[in-house]
């Protein structure tokens, strides 16, 4: 059981910046993806990115330019830079991982990921 633990959220202004990390127990020796996704009450929880064993990088046009999702192998650890960030980027962020590959059109679903930290809230006003 693959254990996530997400950190560096916080509150800052629109148009302010945020790192987070997530650090994992463990990865994959083979194909995984790795992935931030975002939820606010009322809504569904939604991909804002994602990077494979590979490096290659998902995302949707809404983060795009202004997030940024990189890793760390030899820490074990994912981070998501957010800049510009605006009012509706707020929410509590989650990583997540799939201990196997994943294509760009299902990375940013939820639904093909099987382990999952507890989030970190992100405050923008």
């Amino acid at each position: 059981h693959v254990q996530l633990v997400e950190s560096g959220g916080g509150s800052v202004q629109a148009g302010g910046s945020l790192r987070l990390s997530c650090v994992l127990s463990e990865v994959s020796p083979k194909e995984y993806c790795m992935g931030w996704f975002r939820q606010v009450p009322g809504k569904e929880r939604e991909g804002v990115a994602a990077i494979g064993s590979g490096g290659s990088t998902s995302y949707p046009d809404f983060v795009k330019g202004r997030f940024t999702i990189s890793k760390d192998d030899a820490k074990n650890t994912l981070y998501l830079q957010l800049n510009s960030l605006k009012p509706e980027d707020a929410g509590m962020y989650y990583c997540a991982t799939a201990s196997y590959f994943l294509s760009a059109i299902h990375r940013l679903r939820e639904d093909y990921y099987d382990y999952w930290g507890q989030g970190t809230q992100v405050t923008v006003s």
